[in-house]
């Protein structure tokens, strides 16, 4: 008797501190999404001088996972994938804008391809618009490439988009942050208003260029350091102070206490010290510098705080989103649902992730391959690139393609990926290139055969 007792009082205590997500009330979610930012440019990843408290704090409530990665380096298919859950070769917008080399930039045609791009947005439910279906308000703030707000599925929103004279990757939306948060602050208090859960996109424009900190912050890391790198310094925490911002609006009405936060960047960047613009290896690359990022879930009582070794990417935010809102999952979206894991801590079961990088510039809006320069995958310690010979574009200087053939990484032993061990591992490289033929099979050759050893 005196067992089943204990027993039942443990459960009972645990229920009280770990209330599963299916006996609340909807949670209200919120996506934090920096912008051109450096997997290892915080405090909580061990940056010696970047100060990032605000996200430090989060951070140390949340499961964390410092190897989260996105897909695709470059920052327009990195949002489509958040709004739709599909990887840039499944939902069709590869890059940032048809090729001009194609189109005139302002033509006729330039603007029906940057049309035609945006429509491929259609054929997907998007986040905002699943969420909708389940009551709740939405708002978009910040980047957004894909038309309006409103085309999106948000039912409030800053951004015009495209056709909207200056509508392309923001428009009005990208002065949140740099000028407050007020739209934000609107409508919450328009949420409570009306009692309805909701889901927050914030994707400030930071610290994206143009580097443009307060003096305050400016002067905190000028000591001793190129200003290139002082300016991206200070946009860092700049950014940061802007999600302490957001966080005390959601504590000043009580929003905190059932509200999910998953935070990460849209792609990688290395700041070049001798200008205003980032260096080889990093954005529009499949590399760590463009690809990879922090990837934290916080809801303090529901999700097991700490800092988790495995592999997860940002196409499993969509999945684990719904889950959260209680929304049915589609059967064709290739992310994990992670919620399972986040609550009991259990192990995610994965052994590998996939990604792509096409040219900033799209050649060809219905043929992917027209402008491939990479797969990859990672599996463990490994990471494989594959080279392909897609179009390039103005952008090519920025980001050449130095080796052509196979590249094979131990991202343990080599995180700045260094050395490539294509050559000593031939097994690993024709194993690896059948998961990454499996995964997304392509016409298009690779550039180099699998080397010999």
């Amino acid at each position: 008797m005196a067992h089943r007792l204990r027993l039942f009082l443990s459960v009972v205590l645990f229920s009280a501190l770990f209330v599963p997500f299916s006996s609340a009330a909807p949670p209200n979610i919120v996506l934090l999404l920096s912008d051109d930012m450096a997997w290892t440019d915080y405090g909580f990843m061990g940056h010696p001088d970047i100060q990032t408290p605000n996200l430090d704090k989060l951070a140390s409530e949340s499961a964390v996972f410092p190897r989260g990665y996105v897909p695709t380096g470059l920052c327009r298919p990195s949002l489509a994938t958040l709004l739709t859950g599909h990887y840039a070769s499944t939902h069709g917008v590869t890059g940032n804008d048809p090729s001009p080399k194609y189109a005139p930039r302002d033509s006729e045609l330039f603007n029906q391809r940057r049309a035609q791009l945006i429509s491929y947005l259609d054929r997907f439910e998007t986040v905002p618009e699943a969420l909708g279906k389940l009551g709740y308000l939405s708002h978009q703030s910040g980047k957004l490439w894909e038309g309006s707000y409103q085309n999106a599925g948000f039912t409030h929103g800053m951004t015009r988009g495209f056709p909207q004279p200056g509508g392309r990757h923001g428009d009005d939306g990208l002065k949140i942050g740099r000028s407050g948060i007020e739209p934000i602050n609107e409508f919450l208090d328009l949420a409570v208003a009306e009692d309805k859960p909701f889901y927050l996109w914030y994707a400030p424009f930071m610290p994206h260029t143009p580097h443009t900190p307060p003096q305050r912050l400016l002067d905190k890391y000028r000591d001793g350091r190129p200003i290139t790198i002082a300016k991206y310094y200070a946009m860092c925490e700049w950014f940061d102070e802007t999600c302490g911002q957001l966080m005390e609006s959601l504590e000043k009405r009580g929003l905190d206490d059932n509200t999910m936060i998953v935070y990460l960047t849209d792609n990688g960047w290395i700041q070049n010290p001798d200008k205003n613009g980032y260096a080889p290896r990093s954005k529009q690359t499949p590399y760590e510098g463009g690809v990879r990022t922090p990837i934290f879930y916080w809801m303090p009582g529901k999700i097991k705080a700490g800092t988790r070794p495995e592999l997860v990417s940002s196409i499993d935010i969509y999945p684990t989103m719904l889950a959260a809102a209680g929304a049915p999952l589609p059967d064709d979206r290739p992310g994990l649902n992670l919620l399972p894991q986040l609550t009991s801590g259990d192990a995610i079961p994965r052994d590998t992730l996939f990604g792509e990088g096409f040219a900033h510039d799209i050649a060809d809006i219905e043929d992917p391959e027209a402008t491939l320069l990479y797969r990859w995958c990672i599996e463990g310690k490994w990471k494989l690139l594959l080279t392909y010979d897609g179009e390039v574009n103005r952008y090519q200087s920025t980001h050449p393609r130095t080796e052509k053939g196979p590249q094979l990484f131990d991202l343990i032993a080599d995180p700045a990926e260094n050395n490539n061990l294509a050559k000593e591992h031939p097994d690993v490289v024709a194993r690896l290139a059948e998961k990454i033929n499996n995964w997304y099979p392509v016409k298009r050759a690779q550039t180099i055969t699998t080397p010999s050893p």
